[in-house]
């Protein structure tokens, strides 16, 4: 049999970013900010309940954006989980603050709410949480260890957007959190991201720094006669051209989000026997959690047992990665302070996981190889 190539990501169009990117350069709109640009923003307000909606141009930047706005520098420290992508520390080790980072739990890879408190210290500036695969952290706790310790919570959100932790939608626990719409996420136009604030007292400073630490957006607005440098900031504004293209992914984003629930469910029914013959771990949806649909992974039983079923599906046609090393691993990690064996969840599902194809539009023939070829892998 011919194997049927299957990749790992492709990204999706809705088929109208065409017309609207066309009017977005008809009208002369294609520099940053605009109407298109003010048009997503009132949507993710609108999806998430979010006061305020920033867009940038990564999800990376709008990081950048909370470290600036929590005004941090040398000295101070920023505890994360350490299973996360890399831009996530990079953001507040670029101000000089301290990464600490945080193990995570054995079912949904989150951050370990358990191991937050040991980590708290004087010098505790913020509490960043990621919402691993959609999957909502465990807020409420992480909410009152924060507040009891006086410090904000910031969510990297890039795999959240309409999920939601006891029907509150994620994004709208912290004073900011961060989104992306990079092409491997449910929404996209091909690098973007949103800054969401939930303080609305960041709002105005906010703007500043997005305008490269000026008052460009007041002056925009009449409320000055002219602009100039008030705050430190950089060029986060995106294009108003991929705002365009944003536009029409936000508008479709109940059907995206229908397409993508049934690959998911696909994955999660098929597989449930062969995981508990192989003694695999299927992704864990707690009780109040509404997931995105963002990605499938396994957890095989060792290393050797993922290299072999990696290159087993490669062999096939099939294309499945691994995701983070942990960033207390990682050269630059350990550089600023990571120790291993401090983050022992972490760095173990890490040599074990493998993330399966998983895009909107994947077709249910091309998931049904997947699967069979998934089927015919065994321990060895």
């Amino acid at each position: 049999m011919t194997p049927i190539r299957v990749p790992f990501n492709r990204p999706f169009l809705v088929g109208s970013e065409f017309d609207r990117m066309r009017e977005a350069v008809e009208g002369l709109t294609i520099s940053e900010g605009g109407p298109f640009t003010e048009r997503c923003e009132a949507l993710l307000e609108e999806i998430t309940g979010a006061p305020h909606a920033l867009l940038t141009c990564s999800c990376t930047h709008a990081l950048e954006m909370t470290a600036i706005l929590l005004d941090l520098g040398p000295g101070d420290e920023v505890i994360m989980p350490s299973f996360t992508f890399v831009s996530t520390a990079n953001a507040f080790a670029l101000r000089g603050a301290r990464p600490v980072f945080a193990d995570v739990r054995p079912d949904t890879l989150n951050i370990d709410e358990r191991s937050l408190s040991d980590r708290i210290s004087s010098r505790t500036k913020a509490i960043v949480v990621v919402h691993y695969a959609g999957v909502g952290c465990e807020m409420d706790e992480i909410g009152k260890i924060a507040r009891d310790a006086g410090v904000p919570v910031i969510e990297d959100n890039a795999h959240g957007l309409m999920g939601t932790y006891r029907g509150q939608a994620l994004g709208t626990f912290g004073a900011m959190a961060t989104q992306s719409f990079h092409e491997t996420k449910n929404l996209t136009c091909g690098k973007g991201g949103a800054l969401l604030l939930n303080d609305s007292a960041l709002f105005e400073r906010a703007q500043i720094v997005r305008e490269k630490g000026t008052n460009r957006t007041q002056f925009m607005q009449g409320q000055v006669d002219k602009y100039t440098w008030v705050d430190l900031g950089s060029s986060y504004l995106p294009s108003d051209l991929l705002s365009a293209f944003l536009l029409c992914q936000l508008e479709e984003r109940a059907r995206i989000q229908e397409m993508r629930g049934m690959i998911w469910r696909r994955y999660a029914e098929n597989l449930a026997s062969w995981s508990a013959r192989e003694g695999v771990q299927l992704p864990t949806i707690p009780e109040g959690v509404e997931h995105t649909s963002h990605l499938f992974y396994l957890l095989l039983p060792t290393p050797a047992d993922r290299t072999r079923f990696i290159e087993h599906l490669a062999d096939r046609g099939v294309h499945a990665v691994f995701h983070y090393i942990p960033l207390n691993l990682s050269p630059k990690g350990r550089e600023l302070g990571g120790v291993p064996g401090e983050c022992p969840v972490a760095e173990d599902v890490s040599t074990r996981l493998v993330r399966l194809p998983f895009f909107t539009g994947l077709s249910e023939t091309n998931q049904a190889y997947v699967i069979e070829m998934i089927e015919e892998f065994g321990g060895g």
